[in-house]
C-alpha cells in the first residue's frame, strides 16, 4: 500500500512565512493539499520604513536584499490549486493574532493547522552583553507569540475535534547556545509549552509536536558570520546544513493522519548535531 501525506480539506496557518523555513514549510504543506494563511511582521506592499526599523536588524537586512516572500508565496500556492491569505500579523500583538485567526476562518473555514514558526534571531552577545530590553522582547516573539497563537486557535480545532500544531523549536534549546542567552532559553520554552498543549489536546483531538532544527541554510544563516558557520557545519554528523526543505518534510508528516499517534514529541531535524561528534 502506498503511503501518502494528504491535507486535502485541512487549512493551515504558518506565522513568520516570509522567508525561509515558514516559507518552505507554507509551500509544502499546500502541495500536500493543504489551504494555507501566511502570517508575517512583513508583507511586500504593506510594509514601511518605519515598521522594518522596529522589527529589528534581521526583518531589516531581509528587507534591504529582497528577502520578503509572503505574498509571492501566496501566490505560489494559487498556482498549484490552493487557496491562500497573505496576512500582516505581529505575534506578540493578541489582538492582531485574534484578527488574523477570524480572517482564516471567516475566508477559508477553518484552522486546523498551525505552525508556530515566526521567531527572532539578532540578539547575540556572551551574559554580560546581553540587552535587557532585548532579552524581554525575544520572549514575546519567540516564546509568548506561540503561545498567543496556540490559544487563538484552540477552540477552533476543540470545535472540530480535529487539530495538529507544530512549534519550532532549535537545538540552541536543547543543548544551549553561546551568545544566545534570550534564544536558547525561548527555544527550551516552546518544548515546555509543547508538551503541556500536547497533555492538554490529547482528549479534543489536537497533537502538538516540535521541531529541532539543527544549522539550516535559510537566508539567516547566510547572514551568519562564516567562520562560525563552518565550525558548526563541521560539529554536524552530516557535515552539512540542512535545507528548508528537510523541516517542511517532518511538518508536513506531523501534520497528517500518519503522525495521528505522534503527540508531545521534540523531532531533531538537524544533521546529527547534537550527536558526540568528531
Amino acid at each position: 500500500m502506498a503511503i501518502e501525506i494528504d491535507l486535502s480539506g485541512r487549512v493551515a496557518l504558518v506565522t513568520g512565512g516570509s522567508r525561509g523555513l515558514g516559507r518552505a514549510d507554507a509551500l509544502t504543506l499546500a502541495r500536500a493539499g493543504a489551504d494555507v494563511a501566511i502570517a508575517d511582521i512583513q508583507l511586500e506592499s504593506q510594509t514601511t520604513d518605519e515598521d522594518v526599523e522596529r522589527y529589528g536588524p534581521l526583518a531589516q537586512a531581509a528587507r534591504a536584499q529582497g528577502f520578503v516572500y509572503t505574498e509571492a508565496t501566496v501566490r505560489e500556492i494559487e498556482v498549484v490549486g490552493r487557496r491562500s491569505l497573505a496576512l500582516k500579523c505581529d505575534v506578540t500583538e493578541r489582538e492582531q493574532v485574534e484578527a488574523t485567526v477570524a480572517r482564516v476562518v471567516e475566508e477559508l473555514g477553518s484552522v486546523d493547522i498551525l505552525v508556530n514558526n515566526a521567531a527572532t534571531l539578532d540578539h547575540l552577545g556572551q551574559l554580560g552583553d546581553q540587552s535587557p530590553e532585548l532579552w524581554e522582547r525575544d520572549l514575546r516573539v519567540n516564546l509568548t507569540g506561540s503561545f498567543n497563537c496556540a490559544q487563538a486557535v484552540w477552540p477552533h480545532m476543540r470545535e472540530r475535534g480535529w487539530g495538529r500544531i507544530v512549534n519550532m523549536a532549535s537545538v540552541a534549546g536543547t543543548l544551549g547556545g553561546f551568545g544566545q542567552a534570550s534564544y536558547s532559553t525561548t527555544k527550551a520554552g516552546i518544548l515546555g509549552l509543547t508538551r503541556t498543549l500536547a497533555l492538554e489536546g490529547a482528549r479534543h483531538g489536537i497533537t502538538a509536536n516540535a521541531i529541532v532544527p539543527g544549522i539550516i541554510g535559510t537566508e539567516a544563516f547566510a547572514f551568519g558570520n562564516p567562520e562560525m558557520n563552518e565550525r558548526m557545519v563541521k560539529r554536524t554528523a552530516l557535515r552539512r546544513p540542512g535545507e528548508p526543505q528537510d523541516v517542511a518534510n517532518a511538518i508536513a508528516f506531523l501534520c497528517s493522519d500518519l503522525a495521528a499517534y505522534v503527540t508531545g514529541v521534540a523531532l531533531n531535524v538537524s544533521g546529527g548535531i547534537e550527536l558526540f561528534t568528531f
